[in-house]
């Protein structure tokens, strides 16, 4: 289209570093790009012309199908999980640990496990912030709350509570 073919080439025109060393034009072309920027940018490049087409067909297919009640509620985004810390120490109660990573990977959430072992400020924090012993461990925290050992986190998944503070 003619329109397209405008829009484009004046959007190059007031881009382009050519004609700035030229005091005169530099100032109109600046003028130009701020009114293109406070008109929602009318002028554009090729690529930024087809993504807004790409758009706009999108829109009047989701109106369309809004309209015709094949959707009855908005495309959701996918769920992003809060991230999942599971402290432990390296030898202590690692059957524990084995029954906990069960559970996080059958419910398909993802984890991350750090060692305290030798870490004493990893380890106070965990041992004031969860209220348990260093026999305790290993401990689920999510997004820096705690869950608690294997029972807590058994009993935060059996109530919901678990993928409430995961994925909100």
């Amino acid at each position: 289209m003619i329109l397209d073919f405008v829009r484009t080439t004046l959007h190059h025109a007031i881009t382009t570093p050519a004609g700035d060393g030229f005091a005169p034009l530099r100032l109109q072309k600046g003028l130009a790009r701020r009114l293109n920027i406070t008109f929602g940018q009318p002028l554009c490049s090729k690529e930024q012309l087809s993504a807004r087409r790409v758009a706009e067909e999108r829109l009047a297919k989701l109106r369309a199908a809004r309209v015709s009640g094949k959707v009855t509620e908005a495309p959701s985004a996918t769920k992003v999980a809060a991230p999942v810390m599971v402290y432990f120490e390296k030898d202590r109660n690692a059957r524990e640990l084995v029954r906990v990573e069960e559970l996080l990977k059958a419910k398909s959430i993802p984890y991350q496990l750090l060692d305290v072992g030798g870490d004493e400020a990893t380890l106070k924090f965990v041992m004031h912030n969860a209220k348990c012993e260093e026999d305790d461990l290993p401990i689920v925290f999510v997004a820096g709350a705690p869950i608690g050992d294997f029972r807590e986190l058994v009993a935060a998944d059996v109530s919901g509570e678990l993928a409430k503070a995961i994925y909100g």
